[in-house]
């Protein structure tokens, strides 16, 4: 696929998944089609902090997932390991997509993780792609395909679309903050679908909740202040507000963010 073409892919399905009420959604529709423009053939995505021991591990296809739920725990904790990209990237702060073969050079296809790899999901070769600005342990995910290493030019699809990745992982931690903060399954969801408020919307609300300006906001989301100020118009229409603390206040009254504890409302009501 054309490095052009296969942004534009990627970049169409980041804004659908933008879109996504749910969350958990999120990454399978983004993985399925960073294999498919990076030319690879499963992906191994990390949703968490991850370690050998622990942390959640997400495939893209379904049938990788049927082969690693086969494995025990210490095949397990040598792909939670890592291996070669936890060594390659853990030092310093270059985060750009690198395939196996070229972190470690030719002992990658003699490696245990290699080995395993070929075994449980019949692959060769190994493409890293992290997220800009993950500290350790590094966040991201793991391409696999058989047959000839990545191609230059799939790299280089892998590297545009890291800014598509983080942008929509920062929103998918966001949304789940959110659902935890107000209480039963789908309420907060449903809440905010009644106010005609769209996902990413949402998240702008819970960010100009905490006060941040909007440029501390597009910095968070990946966004321009042009693109803040456009949801935040939506959301003050949809809300019938006029300015963000009349914003906030309403939208603690809809129940569509938490309402503040004792000290935080003494604070507010003093300001």
């Amino acid at each position: 696929m054309r490095l052009d073409k296969a942004y534009e892919r990627m970049t169409a399905v980041a804004v659908a998944a933008l879109h996504e009420r749910e969350p958990e959604r999120l990454w399978p529709l983004l993985a399925g089609t960073l294999a498919e423009v990076c030319g690879g053939e499963a992906v191994i995505h990390k949703l968490d902090d991850w370690s050998e021991s622990r942390g959640t591990l997400g495939t893209v296809p379904d049938a990788a997932a049927a082969e690693l739920a086969r494995l025990g725990d210490a095949d397990l904790g040598l792909l939670r390991a890592g291996y070669p990209f936890a060594g390659h990237y853990g030092p310093g702060t270059d985060r750009t997509p690198v395939t196996a073969l070229r972190a470690v050079g030719r002992t990658w296809p003699g490696s245990p993780t290699a080995r395993l790899l070929r075994e449980v999901l019949d692959v060769d070769h190994a493409l890293g792609v992290p997220l800009p600005g993950s500290a350790e342990p590094i966040t991201g995910c793991l391409v696999y395909r058989a047959g000839a290493d990545f191609t230059d030019d799939q790299v280089v699809t892998a590297e545009r679309a890291q800014p598509l990745l983080a942008a929509v992982e920062r929103q998918r931690r966001l949304l789940e903050e959110w659902r935890r903060a107000l209480g039963p399954a789908g309420a907060a969801d449903q809440r905010a679908a009644d106010c005609a408020l769209t996902p990413r919307e949402t998240a702008v609300l819970l960010l100009l909740t905490d006060a941040l300006t909007a440029d501390a906001i597009g910095r968070r989301l990946g966004i321009s202040v042009r693109t803040v100020h456009k949801h935040v118009e939506n959301i003050y229409r949809k809300l019938g507000t006029r300015d963000r603390v009349g914003t906030v206040l309403r939208a603690q009254r809809l129940g569509l963010v938490p309402t503040p504890g004792p000290v935080e409302a003494a604070w507010a009501g003093s300001a």
